[in-house]
Formats: structure tokens, C-alpha cells, sequence
């Protein structure tokens, strides 16, 4: 009976100097995940300076949107010219007798224009 507890006392002291030398794994585990945070929250940050600048760069954009005159100035509206195609198309429908609110629709141009094409190009 001594010789077995001498045995077991023998091989629980070789365990523990044994454990002693073994690397230990937890360790490292820890290193990575505390290098893995330290990355994500470098990202984060960087992300998040992005954001920023980008809603600046919004707020920069939507203050030079010009802003709706006093009624007492007087309005200067300069209208685009109308591609030749378009005006073509306008005639042509006309010409099949397509109604005005037809060719509107058809042509993505206000009523107005639609009208003033008909007329000037009679």
C-alpha cells in the first residue's frame, strides 16, 4: 500500500513540474483576442471620423443651395433649349393628332412648352 501511495505521490509531483514547462495556451488566446479588439476599434473610430466628415461635407453642400428670392425681385428664368429631337417629336405627334396631354406625358416636357412648340412651329 506505501508502494502505491509512493507511486501516486511520484507521479503527482512529475505532473506539476511538468505543468510548469507546458506552454500555456489561455495566454496567447488572450493576446489575440485583445489584438482582435484592438483593430476593431481602430476601425470603428476610423469609420466614424468618415461619417463625419461626410455629414460636414452634406451640411457644406445643402447650405449653397440657393434659397427662394423675396417675392419683390423680379424672376429671370432662363429656359434650357429644347433638343431638336424632342421638338420633332412634339410636331409629329401633333401632326398624328395626339392630344396635348398625351404628348406631355409622352415627352417628360410641362404643358406649357408642349403648347408653345405647337404654336411657334405651325
Amino acid at each position: 500500500m506505501q508502494i502505491a501511495a509512493l507511486i501516486v505521490a511520484g507521479i503527482v509531483i512529475l505532473l506539476l513540474v511538468l505543468s510548469f514547462f507546458i506552454k500555456d495556451r489561455s495566454k496567447s488566446n488572450e493576446q489575440e483576442i485583445e489584438d482582435l479588439s484592438m483593430s476593431l476599434y481602430q476601425e470603428i473610430s476610423q469609420l466614424k471620423k468618415r461619417i463625419k466628415v461626410l455629414e460636414e461635407e452634406l451640411m457644406v453642400d445643402t447650405k449653397f443651395v440657393p434659397s427662394k428670392k423675396s417675392p419683390s425681385a423680379p424672376k429671370t428664368v432662363q429656359k434650357k433649349p429644347i433638343n431638336e429631337i424632342i421638338v420633332n417629336q412634339v410636331l409629329s405627334l401633333h401632326k398624328q393628332g395626339v392630344s396635348t396631354d398625351q404628348i406631355v406625358t409622352l415627352s417628360s416636357l410641362p404643358r406649357e412648352e408642349v403648347q408653345t412648340i405647337i404654336q411657334t412651329r405651325k
